[in-house]
């Protein structure tokens, strides 16, 4: 009976010393992070807005901890291949994500058989947006948001506008655009952004591109800007008009965010963007910043989380209401 006695409270014993260590052990682990490489996934090709924004985080940080950090491209299956990879790695800050708004604000509401849950990744920060720009074809006359609308309502059904595929971004723009202004548009989605040379060749009416793209075709005078989705009125185009004068509340930005898999630690998060934000806000790389046509956003992991889960009710509504089904 004593030896049995004597047993449970061993066990017991080791049990409590074990609970009363993991605590310190933990917090130690944190306070030394980082100390190996940590890998960037982007889930899109290399050479995308978001592969360069990771590469200037990574050599930052590189920079700054001493520790290899890395980029690796997963694309595919509208960013969900390299944000699933994510989402199952160990949250221990060592494999993070820089992607767009379909990875962490979209997907969730679009498909149905996900394997993993984009609401579940810890925002670290949103590194920098761009407007969504609604350009026409040259000759259209429509010279105004407001004589697009009108020239939509005279021709219902006539007018076309492109995508870069169902449930983008761009096409979820232009279904909000439809929706607010009591338009009809026909869809023309396409696999990337080959619809801007359809635009140049006038077969395309209408489109949403974002800005880092649609800039050499708006400075050489090929397609019009009627307006931007920010908003309010952009730096960079700061003679269009915001959607948002027009049809209050409109807003349409390609961002570009960092994030770590769940249950990531908010001292790790933490971290992890406050290095971010005060790197990103040195001369250098405010001028990559610029020459990608973007804004630096650079807010607190509890401000991206709102702003996460802003965007995804803006477009959780948007593909409910249009009954959109990805491709």
């Amino acid at each position: 009976m004593t030896t049995a006695v004597s047993r449970r409270e061993i066990l017991l014993g080791t049990a409590i010393i074990c609970l009363l260590l993991a605590g310190p052990i933990s917090a130690m682990g944190q306070d030394q992070y980082p100390d190996r490489l940590i890998k960037i996934i982007v889930p899109d090709p290399a050479g995308s807005p978001q592969d360069t924004l990771a590469r200037i985080v990574a050599d930052k940080l590189q920079s700054k901890w001493g520790k290899p950090v890395i980029v690796e491209n997963r694309s595919g299956a509208s960013t969900n291949i390299g944000a699933e990879a994510v989402a199952k790695a160990e949250p221990d800050g060592y494999t993070l994500i820089v992607a767009p708004p379909v990875t962490f604000s979209v997907s969730q509401h679009l498909f149905s058989n996900l394997r993993h849950d984009p609401a579940a990744f810890v925002p670290i920060t949103v590194i920098a947006t761009t407007p969504n720009i609604l350009v026409v074809r040259p000759g259209l006359p429509a010279g105004s948001l407001q004589e697009l609308i009108a020239l939509a309502k005279s021709q219902p059904g006539k007018l076309t506008y492109a995508s870069p595929g169902r449930g983008s971004l761009l096409h979820l723009a232009a279904e909000m655009l439809k929706a607010h202004a009591g338009i009809d548009m026909v869809h023309v989605p396409y696999r990337g952004g080959g619809f801007i040379n359809d635009m140049l060749g006038g077969r395309i009416d209408v489109a949403f591109a974002p800005l880092t793209s649609a800039s050499q075709w708006l400075e050489s005078g090929q397609l019009r800007a009627l307006a931007v989705g920010s908003a309010t009125r952009s730096e960079l185009l700061s003679n269009v008009p915001a959607l948002a004068e027009t049809i209050p509340g409109f807003t349409s930005t390609a961002w570009f965010a960092m994030a770590a898999p769940s249950k990531t630690s908010p001292q790790i998060a933490e971290k992890l963007s406050s290095a971010i934000r005060a790197a990103l806000r040195e001369p250098d790389a405010l001028a990559k910043l610029q020459n990608l046509k973007a804004t630096p956003i650079l807010n607190s992991p509890s401000e991206a989380a709102a702003f996460f889960r802003e965007e995804s009710e803006r477009w959780r509504k948007v593909i409910v209401s249009a009954g959109i089904k990805p491709d």
